[in-house]
């Protein structure tokens, strides 16, 4: 796969999920169980993993060197701190009430701090290619579908409330009754879908992103991560940091990340944007929308 070693199991993961279609069957099914389950591979012996996947020692050694190891030790050390990081998660839970009790600012403060750093990270990392192709894609698709489910529905419900006022033909998928399956039929080739989730990843999620991509749809991934298994999926891919105060996990940056997203399709769309927003305000003043007392 390459030489140079990963730093990290997101960097691993990220190599892991580009190069899985080209690689053997004995180093696919190794990639897909250190993919699905770090944490175990983190303990396990060369032999430990060679019995769980079906595959001989010798053909682990290998797989370890190709991504970039010098040794399955190697690999092991990027998963077990993968696991340090998860288990970050209880600490953070275990020191929520402390935070809450500081004397300056407290638990308010401490999350404005991490949304402020989460959004700034968020942006730090954005290509503009990739922007650029997401805002054009999102401007001229046919039509847009967005899914975020449980968690992930509120920055989704946004972004697809956001650009069905700026332009006609989107849609947020909510999967609501059962009804998933129903709003895919919609789907068609070269239609944007964009797909939203952070870890742990939604089936549903992913489900729906893997056959809308199939179908030829055009799909950009909003995630947290390069571990994420939307990655693979989509031909965009923007990570969102999502760091929490507590065990509950951050959509600020995923909020700022979509508006930004909008403000670009409508400066693609120009005039047509004022002459949509014209439209609706008049549609609005006929039915009463808003209160006009204040």
């Amino acid at each position: 796969m390459t030489t140079e070693a990963p730093a990290t199991f997101d960097d691993l993961a990220g190599r892991l999920h580009r190069t899985l279609p080209e690689l053997s069957r004995s180093h696919r099914l190794l990639a897909e169980r250190v993919l699905a389950d770090p944490e175990g591979v983190a303990f396990m012996t060369v032999s430990d993993l060679a019995s769980a996947v079906g595959v001989n020692e010798a053909t682990v050694v290998r797989f370890a060197t190709a991504a970039g190891f010098k040794g399955f030790p190697e690999l092991k050390r990027v998963c077990r701190e993968r696991l340090r990081e998860q288990a970050q998660l209880l600490r953070r839970f275990d020191s929520l009430e402390q935070r809450a009790g500081d004397a300056e600012g407290g638990l308010p403060r401490h999350a404005a701090e991490l949304d402020a750093a989460n959004i700034a990270r968020t942006f730090a990392r954005l290509d503009g290619g990739s922007w650029d192709a997401t805002v054009r894609l999102l401007a001229e698709a046919p039509r847009i579908h967005v899914l975020g489910l449980r968690k992930c529905h509120a920055p989704a419900y946004l972004l697809g409330y956001l650009l069905r006022m700026v332009r006609e033909e989107a849609e947020t998928i909510t999967g609501e009754a059962g009804s998933l399956a129903d709003s895919l039929r919609r789907v068609r080739e070269g239609d944007a879908f964009v797909a939203i989730s952070i870890h742990r990843y939604s089936a549903d999620t992913v489900r729906a992103t893997e056959w809308a991509s199939k179908r030829g749809a055009r799909c950009v991934a909003l995630t947290d991560n390069a571990s994420s298994p939307l990655v693979p999926l989509v031909e965009q891919a923007f990570f969102v940091d999502a760091a929490g105060p507590s065990v509950l996990r951050s959509v600020t940056a995923f909020t700022a990340l979509v508006q930004a997203l909008v403000a670009g399709v409508a400066q693609v769309l120009g005039h047509e944007v004022r002459d949509t927003l014209l439209q609706d305000e008049a549609l609005f003043d006929e039915f009463g929308v808003y209160e006009q007392r204040g």
